[in-house]
């Protein structure tokens, strides 16, 4: 991975004021996976948006980093089967076109 798709963990802290503890408990989790480079940590560029959800879950819903761990599984999973919903009415949608030809 290139240097410029990461941003230094550091950096996060002081936009965000939390602590850097914070981003190690979210590792320890499983949340977010930390790159080290010469003893800097790192986040990937494109897991922003995933800490940025966080730490909202965190600082206004007041969860700990095991619930927020719980929410974002069920998100998960609602992704998943709303892809399979979609999946499966495109599917229908083919079966319904072919009733009428």
């Amino acid at each position: 991975m290139n240097t410029n798709d990461l941003v230094p963990v550091t950096v996060l802290c002081m936009h965000y004021k939390i602590e850097m503890s914070f981003f190690y408990s979210l590792e320890e989790v499983g949340l977010i996976n930390l790159e080290s480079i010469e003893e800097t940590k790192f986040i990937p560029s494109e897991s922003i948006g995933e800490i940025e959800k966080i730490i909202r879950l965190q600082q206004d819903l007041n969860l700990n980093l095991e619930a927020i761990d719980v929410v974002f599984n069920l998100l998960n999973k609602v992704s998943v089967l709303q892809d399979e919903l979609q999946s499966a009415r495109n599917r229908l949608q083919i079966y319904e076109r072919n009733e009428y030809i």
